[in-house]
Parts: C-alpha cells; structure tokens; sequence
C-alpha cells in the first residue's frame, strides 16, 4: 500500500480538496447561526435565516437568475431531480430526455411510467455523446410536457447545446429541465439566456461546497406539487404546504451549517470565474487524455481531446477489468479513480463498455500537473506489467 500523498481524481464525484474559506464558513456557522431558520425571532435564528438568504443570493448571481427565492435547498442533484420530475409530471405526460442521463433522470422517469403511464423517449447519441438538438425537437409530441438533459455526460464528458435545446423547448412550450450535476460551476449557466425552467445543481462537485447540499431554480411562472410535506416555519396555521417560495419546497429544517459552506464555495468560484476554472480543468484533462492516448491497450471515451468538454476522462484498458485497475491505482499509486458504470447504463451502451464499465478519472481546479503526470506513468507501468 502506498504512502504517499493522495492523487485524487474523482472531482466528477465530488471535489476535494474544498477551499480553505468553506471550512471556515461551516465552523462560523456552527458557533454563530446554529440554529432553526426561519422558526425563531431570537437573534440565533434570525443570523441562521440570513445564512440562507446570502446563499440563494450567491447562486443568483452565479446563474443569471433573477429572484433569490425562486432557489429551493435540497439535499444534492438527486433530490432536486426528483422533485422537479416528481412535481411536475401528471399521468399521460410525454418526456424526452437522452441516452446520457444519470439514473438520477431515468429511475424517476421510470418509476413514474410504472405510477402514473408517463410516456418517455430516450433521444438516441453517438459513440461520441454529442447530442443532436433536432432530434429533440423531432421528438416533440402534443403530450410532451418536458426536456430533461444532462448538461455534461458525467461518463463521456460532452457538453449538450443547452441554450439551442431551450429555444427548441421555449417555442413549443414545453418545460426544460437542466441537470447540471457536471456544470455547475465549471460552466457559464444563464437560466433566462439558455431557456432554462428547472435547473438541478449540486454544491458538492463544481461548486466547491460539502455534502449534503444542492438545489433547484425553479421559473416563477411554474408551480410543482411538494416532493415533502410539513413544517416550513411561516403560516403554521394552514393544513396544507404554503404556496411562499422557498418555503413551499423546504419542508422540514434545512442544512444551515452545509449551506454556509456552500455559499462560501459559491463565492470562491464567483472571485476565479467559471471560465477561468474551466479553462484550467481543461488543462489538465487534455495533458491526461493525451498521455494515456500512448498507452498501448488503452482506449478512451468520448470526444478528442481536441474538442470541448469537462473534466472527465474514461477509458479501459485491454486486458484488465476497470475496478481492478481501480483498485490497483488506488493502493499501489494512491492515486483516486473511479470505476463501474457511472450511474448511467444508458452512457455505457452509447459507449460501447455495457459490459465491462470503465475508469473515469476526473481532475479538478486545484489539480497539479505533476498528478496527471503520476497518473499516466501509472498507468503505462499497470500495463507493461499486464503485458510482461
């Protein structure tokens, strides 16, 4: 087992390391505006409810949106997919989404075919993972009440032509989901600009925050059934969930110590700016791609290294199975990958490793050159070693 200092290159997971500010944050926080937001007039809760605000402020600026409130909290990406297709979505609906999503996408989409006969279509995509607007307005039916996409492929690393699949979906009224699980962050998102209704994000990945944080814009003219019921600390005398934002989709007490992180993580990649963070994750994406690309036995996924993208690399490698490599990164290099199918089986057959999964490494802002270099020398010293 090694023991050196972890390489770590599963960012697409979550980011580590956090910058310093979003520890220090959660530790304010925690001595300061520990308490219920929103439940309490005291000096405590009322330091908690501005925690709260400063972060869907935070976020406002960060995707064009226009009014704080319209930013629900949730637990992660998961969560807020849910309740934007779960709250959507009535029987006899029609969604397109693509071949791309996360399970986070399709397992609701699913679920809610078997409950409510929803109808889905699954827009097909190339090896390459580019995703062809017109086919998503080919598939547009009258039923069709949503466009769920996955702004980057968290297998293949392609990037969807947001804006032109909202414009797609603006012109036949049609709602757009975005899930931005692999965006946020790392790519400018305008939500009025691209024609985004719903915008799923986390704070743990691009956004540098912890876990247990994420949210979900919603466009004030759309109004989705609660995923949760219960108490929202303002107008407690109703028996029903109020109507208020952000209150309506916050049931119950929110993660005020995370959220303080979040908008600390927020801030930071507000002061470097998305393009500056992409332009160095890309960086170092295409030192590795193009490192591995001569290593005999190694196929990568996805577009070239020429082509834009985020921060993901996956490949295999002949004659090893992806976990095992994995693994062997991990305890003899000390170097963190990540192996399986990503959550997207659905990737893997565009892919062509339904049967195998694969490695995906996927560097961050804050990785070093000197790692990617470890990386590929470990890697072409797994498979001389295979090949000996």
């Amino acid at each position: 087992m090694t023991t050196g200092p972890l390489i770590y290159l599963d960012n697409a997971a979550t980011s580590w390391p956090k910058p310093p500010g979003v520890q220090e944050a959660m530790e304010r926080a925690m001595r300061e505006a520990a308490a219920n937001p929103g439940r309490g007039s005291h000096e405590m809760a009322v330091k908690a409810s501005r925690v709260l605000f400063e972060g869907r402020k935070a976020l406002a600026r960060l995707f064009k949106i226009a009014n704080p409130n319209d930013i629900a909290f949730m637990l992660n990406t998961t969560h807020a997919l849910n309740q934007a297709i779960q709250g959507l979505l009535k029987p006899g609906d029609h969604v397109i989404t693509t071949a791309l999503e996360h399970n986070s996408v399709r397992r609701p989409l699913e679920a809610l075919k078997l409950k409510l006969g929803i109808q889905v279509t699954y827009v097909p995509v190339g090896a390459d993972g580019i995703i062809n607007p017109l086919d998503v307005k080919a598939a547009i039916t009258p039923l069709t009440k949503l466009i769920a996409v996955t702004h980057s492929s968290n297998l293949l690393g392609t990037i969807a032509p947001i804006g032109e699949i909202g414009s797609i979906a603006r012109a036949a009224g049609v709602t757009m989901l975005v899930d931005a699980a692999q965006s946020a962050g790392v790519l400018a998102i305008d939500v009025e600009g691209m024609n985004i209704d719903l915008l799923a994000f986390p704070g743990h990945k691009g956004l540098m925050g912890p876990q247990g944080t994420g949210g979900l814009y919603i466009r004030p003219e759309l109004d989705l059934e609660p995923l949760m019921h219960g108490g929202t600390g303002s107008r407690s005398e109703l028996p029903v969930q109020p109507s208020t934002r952000p209150d309506r989709y916050e049931a119950g007490t929110p993660n005020t110590v995370g959220i303080a992180g979040l908008t600390e993580g927020v801030r930071f990649v507000l002061g470097e700016t998305v393009q500056r963070i992409h332009a160095r994750e890309l960086e170092m994406t295409r030192e590795l791609m193009l490192g591995l690309m001569e290593i005999p036995g190694v196929s990568l996924l996805g577009p070239g290294p020429e082509q834009e993208r985020t921060a993901i690399v996956a490949f295999t490698m002949e004659g090893i199975d992806p976990s095992e490599l994995a693994f062997i990164l991990d305890r003899q290099f000390g170097i963190a990958v990540r192996s399986g199918f990503h959550c997207t089986p659905l990737g893997h057959a565009c892919a062509g490793t339904t049967e195998t999964g694969a490695v995906r490494a996927s560097p961050g802002y804050f990785t070093e050159k000197s790692e990617i270099v470890s990386m590929i020398r470990a890697v072409r010293e797994i498979g001389e070693t295979m090949r000996a």
